[in-house]
């Protein structure tokens, strides 16, 4: 029998028993999507039912959207992230444009400052996730820079090395920041961070543009996820935000996502809109309309919302158990360090802490298979497997000390 070896960009959660071969389980913790505790994808019973009123109704059609997407949508999106109560929506300060996803709206969002404003500068956390320098460069970015951001021997956000990379950063550098549930490490700035991180992109006026990609997925809360891009945009700071609806409502193949326009002046709203739609148009036409029908159906139905705040607060208590359990079952065993960081972080993700060496031993020992970097996702883990990765954590630590080599 041939030994498996799933890829390290596997996007499934695989625990089985390889019989006497192994006589262990083989887990792979690099779960790309949400899983349930049976380690399967999980259609939210609110995008099936509003599907199926789709499907019956006759009136709907296959017709191509306008450029900039279903209006029902965007609004909506662009609603659900500033708030109803948001300053910048009452004034008309704000619109939302239908994209491709979180990925699109990235891309269409960097077209447009380079192309249109001239910005050639762009940072980006360390680490982070890794589409972001693809995205910026290949839209005509010519500068790269990254901002510290994990700290690596505290487990934490390194907030004086971010302050004073982006203290360093040139005028009109656009800053890419995660709204909540960073992509990878799972640390967050808390409200008074965002606000030092605030005063240091005004007084060096750089240009924020949040990534959105998980909104009540993360928290279980749509209105504490959304705090970061709403605090900036009542200090008065123009901005763009990516939105996703690929984790926080399953929809990963549909790629509906929004951008979010955030201006000063409503005189510049025309111009926008009219440079944004060149250059939809010339990249993929228009978007699709069933994510975004499915999107704005029930953001803009109470009771259908009501039922997706619920669809995501089952998510992320899942998420959060698992990191409850994770760390009670480390700390129980007396696992040496210092495990609070599993609590403290936020979303799917979570930097572990565990060296490269030690990951290369959980592999070769333990066939559980997650990133160099130490980071795992959560729903990798479920109630039939946590013992065994706690235990399995463990036993390497304690084998493995940081710094040292694998000896497997």
């Amino acid at each position: 029998m041939e030994a498996v070896t799933p890829s390290h960009t596997s996007v499934y959660l695989t625990t089985f028993s390889i019989g006497a071969y192994f006589q262990m389980p083989l887990l792979t913790l690099n779960v790309l999507a949400y899983r349930t505790d049976e380690g399967k994808p999980w259609v939210l019973p609110v995008v099936r039912e509003t599907e199926k009123k789709l499907a019956d109704d006759e009136t709907l059609n296959h017709e191509y959207l306008p450029v900039l997407g279903l209006e029902a949508c965007s609004s909506a999106a662009t609603r659900m992230l500033l708030g109803a109560d948001s300053s910048a929506l009452i004034q008309g300060k704000a619109f939302g444009v239908q994209t491709l996803s979180g990925t699109g709206a990235l891309r269409v969002g960097a077209e447009f400052l380079h192309r249109q404003l001239k910005f050639t500068t762009f940072y980006y956390s360390s680490p982070t996730w890794e589409n972001h320098h693809l995205l910026f460069t290949n839209a005509g970015f010519t500068e790269p820079r990254q901002y510290r951001y994990w700290n690596a021997e505290t487990h934490s956000l390194d907030l004086d090395g971010f302050l004073e990379d982006l203290r360093a950063a040139p005028k009109d550098s656009v800053i890419i920041l995660h709204a909540c549930a960073h992509n990878p490490t799972g640390c967050d700035p808390t409200h008074e961070q965002w606000a030092q991180i605030a005063d240091v992109v005004k007084e060096k006026q750089l240009f924020p543009f949040f990534d959105s990609a998980y909104q009540g997925f993360a928290s279980g809360d749509p209105e504490n996820d959304a705090w970061a891009v709403r605090y900036f945009t009542e200090r008065g700071f123009e901005l763009l935000c990516a939105q996703s609806f690929a984790k926080n409502f399953g929809l990963y193949n549909e790629r509906v996502g929004n951008l979010t326009v955030v201006v000063n002046d409503t005189s510049d709203l025309v111009a926008v809109k009219s440079q944004l739609t060149l250059i939809v148009r010339g990249m993929y036409s228009n978007p699709p309309n069933h994510g975004g029908r499915i999107v704005a159906t029930v953001l803009n139905n109470p009771q259908l919302f009501e039922e997706w705040k619920e669809c995501v607060r089952t998510m992320a208590n899942r998420v959060l158990d698992m990191r409850r359990g994770l760390k009670e079952r480390l700390e129980r065993l007396g696992t040496p360090g210092t495990w609070d960081h599993i609590v403290t972080q936020i979303g799917m993700f979570s930097y572990t802490g565990l060296s490269p060496e030690q990951v290369e031993h959980l592999t070769q020992k333990h066939h559980i298979y997650l990133l160099k970097s130490g980071r795992i996702n959560m729903c990798g883990l479920t109630t039939k497997n946590i013992d065994y990765v706690a235990q399995a954590i463990y036993e390497t630590v304690l084998q493995v000390p940081e710094g040292a080599t694998s000896k497997i």
